[in-house]
């Protein structure tokens, strides 16, 4: 569209692209798995007229996967009375109509969630359900033992900073900067690589451990598949405008994924208020089940939910376990405390207005971020008043570069366009891999890793980018 790069985008039928496959494998079984839960709660309905919608809704489904796997063409979505149906469609025009196996990945990607959101939409009885709500839940309790050790080493820390707003061991204010520094790195890193987090990296607000920790073999090993780490100067920045006296500072933290990952964003969102580095702290999720795993607004209520009675949530057999055989272990007085303890934290946060929830339909748009100052101008003003807007995950950063096929060594400030130098946002982006755009790499440094083993080699595809076991942190400075 008028408003992206000239940089051509990747595409379903490029056989060197991970959208290729996303196409033709990964899509297939989405769709799959989202008839399996509306069957699931369809079988389970009382009522005749929530049984009957749903039985519709599966039929939907199936003609989706259908024209999906028979590549056919994409049809325009119907009018659902959301306001961003116009444009899918005029996109869609523009392309030419083109065919699920032969369309920009982005595009094709974003109309598809948006498409099976139009299916919703048109009943009465299923409008707000999210198909991928079950997975997400469940998902959270699996990460059972890593919520509870992080929550009660953060809550030492959060607690111990709003008391004494001090570190222990570090006497000279540069030291106490340091270890700052280095917690403000941790507590990030953890926000970016979610689950496969090696939770080790975390300790507690000793000066000299932190010391060690800096150096660690477990941190270095970590850091070793962060290509690019722009987090020091992204800690520059706000302990900056801390330091000033600044009344209002606020960073805002456009959402990726529910569960997991939700809880450690709120962990790091109530870590930058605890700490001082932000007096306010806006989150960003989506309005409609997106890319399966993608925060809406009843998510974050699902997870206070599960906090608020733990032990419920932790130790009731689910059907997963009676299928599996395993009876859970009961969370300990300790275990149930600390998460409380938490989730009381940040409540109160959210009563004084310090944490809050921001949706918009521009995050679930077709296109890329380039198009937020003439699309979205009000949000784009609005995202000028943040210190730093962290961007979380993949797709975020797909959008942020517009998913073209940029050289890997082109500058992250270049690749997203209207949004870098001058823009007035400062954007942090904390992306592990797992598509093929990747932008902002030493020279030779995308060469040498398709040289490694399952990097891509000559194939002309760039595996390496497709595994999550890689990761960048980047930042722009539009304010500069």
């Amino acid at each position: 569209m008028e408003h992206d790069p000239k940089t051509p985008q990747y595409r379903t039928d490029d056989p060197t692209s991970f959208g290729y496959i996303s196409a033709r494998e990964r899509w297939p079984v989405i769709i799959t798995q989202g008839i399996d839960d509306v069957y699931r709660s369809t079988g389970a309905a009382k009522d005749p007229e929530l049984e009957r919608e749903g039985k519709w809704v599966i039929s939907e489904l199936a003609r989706l996967k259908h024209e999906l796997q028979h590549d056919r063409e994409l049809s325009p979505l119907v009018d659902d009375g959301e306001p961003d149906v116009a444009a899918y469609n005029e996109e869609l025009e523009a392309l030419g109509n083109p065919k699920w196996h032969a369309v920009p990945w982005l595009y094709a990607e974003c109309y598809l969630y948006r498409r099976i959101s139009t299916i919703f939409k048109q009943t009465q009885k299923w409008k707000s359900y999210d198909l991928f709500a079950r997975q997400k839940m469940s998902t959270f309790r699996s990460s059972r033992p890593a919520v509870v050790e992080l929550a009660a080493r953060y809550k030492s820390i959060v607690n111990d900073l709003e008391s004494k707003h001090t570190i222990k061991g570090a006497g000279t204010q540069q030291e106490l900067e340091e270890a700052e520094k280095v917690l403000f790195q941790e507590m990030s890193e953890i926000c970016l690589w979610g689950n496969a987090t090696d939770l080790s990296l975390l300790t507690n607000l000793s000066y000299e451990d932190l010391q060690k920790l800096q150096g660690s073999d477990a941190r270095k090993a970590s850091e070793k598949n962060i290509l690019v780490n722009d987090l020091a100067k992204a800690f520059s920045i706000l302990s900056a405008a801390q330091k000033s006296g600044q009344k209002e500072r606020r960073v805002d933290i456009v959402l990726d994924n529910a569960g997991f990952e939700l809880f450690v964003d709120l962990i790091l969102a109530g870590y930058l208020l605890a700490a001082g580095l932000a007096t306010t702290v806006v989150l960003h999720p989506k309005s409609i089940p997106w890319f399966v795993s993608d925060v809406l607004p009843q998510d974050f209520a699902s997870l206070l939910s599960a906090l608020a009675d733990p032990q419920t949530f932790y130790s009731t057999v689910s059907e997963d376990d009676k299928r599996a055989g395993k009876t859970p272990t009961p969370l300990s007085d300790t275990e149930v405390g600390d998460l409380k303890l938490l989730l009381e934290h940040w409540a109160g946060f959210h009563a004084e207005g310090q944490l809050m929830l921001r949706p918009n339909l521009f995050w679930t748009a077709a296109g890329s971020y380039w198009r937020l100052p003439k699309t979205e101008p009000s949000l784009f003003e609005d995202l000028k008043e943040s210190e730093l807007v962290i961007f979380k995950g993949d797709l975020n950063y797909r959008k942020l570069t517009s998913d073209a096929a940029w050289p890997a060594a082109t500058p992250f400030t270049e690749a997203i366009g209207p949004l870098g130098p001058g823009s007035g946002i400062r954007i942090l982006a904390l992306r592990t891999c797992k598509a093929d755009v990747v932008v902002g790499l030493p020279e030779g440094e995308d060469e040498r890793i398709k040289a490694t083993e399952g990097g891509g080699g000559d194939s002309g595809s760039r595996k390496w980018a497709w595994s999550g076991k890689w990761a960048v942190v980047q930042l722009c400075d539009g304010k500069a």
